[in-house]
């Protein structure tokens, strides 16, 4: 018998104990999956990787198949301090038997919890490691850190500020409690960057959803989760709803302060739409609530970003790129927060690329289900904010095509920006999706191989929406905030074997794709 404590914390717990944000639809303590899952993390299999009266975990999200199998997703703390990297999902069989468990951090935790640096001295490292402008330290908590190798005491030290293109930043600072070295960095802003008619910049003419009072209309959605709009009238802190004296919102050009206004209504609906009507998903925490959207931020603003705290998009007008509001990257902002939601894949290192790729494989996703003639469906993200004919953001189809993002996997991927470490989950997904087909412009990867592919290897696509959905399911179901390429290759085998069987052809495809990005 092991005396192993195990605890279930109730939803409003949650936040407060884990500093995180509040997350939406988070099982009760005492769901029977829940007590299961915990059942399971109690027993003899586990002891090895989970103190015995040290570690607790919390019930975060909760996902059952229709033949009844369980997946409970759970936070961990060590001795009360939250374990950055110690998420797991446990897999339960509909009879409740164990079915198997996702997780980062294999290791038991044994660490000296008494910190040599100090907060105060915690704090004023981070602040001179922040680098972007107006640097204010909010909080500083310590955590155990364990994303990579052996766990070790820190300080999560809080700075917010504002980088130097104008993108607020709330930035994490992983300060080692040991001697102030800076373990790891991430940003809580995550970049790209009655019927009415929306006359967009980039869409055409579409239908949009309004609401009239009197006689005043407003730009927001009941039929999807009461999603509005909002103008910041070219500055960063004052929000002024869209209202309108009728129901028609733009002139399909920038001369009109609504147009871009009815891009991100359309963006927001069609990335509703189709996380809904393709996976069931309710809304971008899958509680039925929408979002709200923000434009015309700042001044000559170059980027768009989603952020958890406000559960928002804000698009700027862009300077050298024109208004940031196409339909791809408002699918990529939103699917942000679904993975925040899900995985919480962390914003830093190979855990930050997948994350990046998430969103750009979504964001394309969202533009080939929405299949508008104004905006042809492609593999390119951000194509619209160009004038130049093929230019665009990113290339999925060959990430190096824009200079900086890697076409391989490779040992050094990690220290690569996560827009650019993206490169090789994009280039696996067109691969996977698509193949090498006659013309294609993907190449394969072969050894030494690592910003740009040289191989002639030869692989038959699958399918963009196949391939869609078995991401989704790793995404939802087997990846941790501390996922790497090797792990999601094995949780994109594990979603392939789940939806279409282990000795199926899918399955053989998706190792053959990771393959052909040298993930093995």
């Amino acid at each position: 018998m092991t005396n192993f404590a195990l605890r279930a914390v109730a939803a409003a717990a949650l936040a407060l104990t884990l500093g995180a944000p509040a997350l939406a639809a988070v099982p009760a303590a005492d769901h029977p999956a829940v007590q299961r899952a915990l059942a399971h993390l109690g027993g003899t299999a586990f002891q090895a990787a989970h103190n015995s009266g040290r570690d607790s975990f919390v019930a975060r999200d909760l996902v059952v198949d229709a033949d009844g199998t369980e997946h409970v997703r759970f936070e961990r703390t060590h001795a009360g301090l939250r374990v950055i990297g110690g998420d797991l999902v446990v897999h339960s069989q509909a009879d409740g038997r164990f079915n198997g468990v996702s997780q980062t951090l294999r290791n038991l935790i044994q660490i000296d919890l008494k910190p040599v640096v100090l907060a105060k001295a915690a704090k004023g490292e981070a602040l001179a490691q922040f680098g972007a402008q107006n640097g204010a330290v909010q909080s500083a908590e310590l955590v155990v850190y364990a994303r990579e190798g052996k766990p070790q005491l820190a300080w999560d030290v809080r700075v917010n500020g504002v980088r130097t293109d104008g993108t607020p930043s709330q930035a994490h600072l992983i300060v080692a409690a040991a001697d102030k070295t800076l373990l790891d960095r991430w940003d809580d802003i995550q970049t790209i960057d009655d019927v009415g008619t929306g006359k967009t910049l980039y869409s055409g003419n579409v239908s949009l959803h309004d609401q009239l009072s009197g006689s005043t209309y407003t730009l927001k959605d009941s039929t999807r989760g009461n999603h509005y709009v909002v103008t910041m009238n070219n500055g960063t802190s004052t929000e002024t709803t869209l209202t309108g004296a009728d129901n028609i919102w733009g002139n399909n050009a920038e001369s009109s302060s609504e147009t871009v206004a009815a891009d991100a209504a359309y963006g927001q609906n069609m990335t509703w739409d189709y996380f809904l009507n393709t996976f069931g998903r309710n809304g971008i925490a899958n509680d039925g609530k929408g979002a709200y959207s923000r434009v015309h931020y700042s001044s000559n603003y170059d980027n768009a970003y989603w952020s958890d705290s406000c559960f928002c998009m804000t698009y700027g007008d862009g300077s050298t790129l024109n208004p940031l509001v196409s339909l791809d990257v408002a699918g990529h902002e939103m699917t942000h927060g679904v993975t925040s939601r899900t995985a919480n894949l962390t914003y830093s290192r190979e855990s930050g690329g997948l994350n990046e790729a998430t969103s750009d494989i979504m964001g394309t996703m969202v533009e080939y289900y929405a299949n508008n003639a104004s905006d042809t469906p492609d593999y390119l993200i951000g194509e619209e904010l160009y004038s130049t004919a093929g230019k665009a953001l990113r290339y999925m189809a060959q990430p190096n095509k824009d200079g900086a993002s890697a076409d391989c996997w490779y040992s050094g991927l990690r220290l690569l920006d996560v827009h650019y470490s993206s490169g090789p989950a994009n280039h696996f997904f067109y691969l996977l999706a698509e193949g090498t087909t006659a013309g294609s412009p993907s190449k394969t990867c072969v050894s030494g191989n690592k910003k740009t592919a040289s191989g002639t290897g030869t692989l038959t696509g699958i399918g963009r929406d196949k391939a869609a959905k078995i991401w989704y399911r790793a995404l939802t179901v087997y990846m941790t905030s501390s996922t790497t390429y090797a792990g999601a290759r094995t949780a994109t085998i594990s979603a392939a074997t789940d939806l279409y069987g282990a000795s199926s052809t899918t399955v053989a495809a998706v190792k053959a794709a990771w393959s052909a990005v040298l993930v093995n």
